[in-house]
């Protein structure tokens, strides 16, 4: 027999097609080419964009919408969507912010006392998603409202005065960078490459693929399901803690009642712009930074121009549609392909 013979593939055992994405997909380099020309164009346009007064600002607002966007790209690649984490913001924020006035708390007992805060929210949002039978968009909807109403109820009808500079390392002052770059900015990244690592090289982060590509396939696979998506959300909720303290480091020394209000809607816009397919199954966190990075651009830049503010959101809306379309492309081009 020859040596051709013996190496000549068997049919049905060829090599399964890849589940995961690649390092950097083709979206992501797009997004890469549109920040550059984005930049060239504001720092044309408005030479202040490309000083380091207003990079840092920017790196900092990044910060808490692309931390955040990690835990929702989790959740987004398994079929779901997390539309409280505004709320979620909001009643971490005040907590603290209070235990800050009242208790005066120092920053080593803040930290695990706002991401144990959005772990418990983010539990809440898991079972009741995980084992409630019902769309993740309709149950984290009347959480939403939930949160919003303990929120208010902890405000007391007026904001949190007198706020320490206790989280100024989260902040965008001189405290709060290392090296001339935001610490905020410096923790998302490294957070962004735990979950790009925790993906692609965990059975746990590859499950969530499977999940969300067919989620019967998957339980019959011997996934457990149930325990997996839980975890998508309550690993979110964590980072709304963190993010909430960003929030407070970036505000000034009074925290308003409208605190998070609309941060639901920029995280999942970063995930969406990033890449992260809607109905589950593919996504990657570098996108979701990268996602993050044009939506807050977009907000400086129109802020910067002097144009409406509600053009931002226009911007960002177009730029969802567009990466929606792409993907529904992908999506039929993949199906002929099969």
């Amino acid at each position: 027999m020859s040596e051709k013979t013996l190496t000549a593939p068997v049919p049905g055992l060829e090599k399964p097609a890849r589940i995961l994405p690649p390092l950097i997909s083709g979206q992501e380099w797009a997004l890469v080419g549109v920040l550059l020309v984005l930049w060239i164009l504001l720092g044309f346009f408005t030479p202040a964009f490309l000083t380091a007064s207003s990079v840092r600002p920017l790196l900092g607002s990044i910060a808490p919408i692309a931390l955040i966007g990690v835990g929702m790209t989790f959740i987004i690649i398994t079929a779901g969507i997390d539309i409280s984490v505004g709320a979620g913001i909001m009643v971490t924020a005040v907590i603290s912010s209070r235990l800050l006035v009242e208790v005066n708390l120092p920053l080593w007992g803040v930290i695990p006392t706002a991401i144990v805060l959005g772990l418990i929210l983010g539990l809440i949002n898991g079972l009741l998603v995980a084992y409630g039978g019902v769309h993740a968009i309709i149950i984290t909807f009347g959480t939403l409202n939930l949160f919003q109403y303990l929120g208010l109820r902890i405000f007391g009808s007026q904001t949190v005065n007198g706020i320490p500079n206790t989280l100024e390392i989260f902040g965008n002052g001189a405290g709060g960078r290392v090296l001339g770059i935001p610490v905020s900015f410096t923790i998302a990244v490294v957070v962004m490459i735990g979950g790009w690592w925790f993906l692609r090289n965990t059975a746990w982060g590859r499950s969530f693929y499977a999940i969300g590509g067919n989620q019967n396939a998957a339980r019959l696979a011997g996934i457990p399901v149930q325990t997996r998506v839980l975890s998508a959300y309550v690993v979110t909720g964590g980072l709304v803690g963190m993010g909430a303290l960003m929030v407070v480091a970036q505000g000034t020394n009074s925290l308003m009642q409208n605190v998070g209000q609309g941060r639901e809607l920029a995280v999942i816009a970063a995930v969406v712009i990033g890449g992260t397919t809607i109905m589950g199954g593919r996504g990657s966190v570098f996108g979701t930074l990268l996602g993050a990075i044009l939506v807050q651009t977009v907000v400086t830049g129109v802020t910067q121009l002097g144009w409406p503010s509600n053009l931002a959101n226009f911007f960002v809306g177009l730029f969802i549609i567009i990466s929606v379309g792409a993907d529904m492309l992908r999506a039929r081009a993949r199906k002929k392909s099969l």
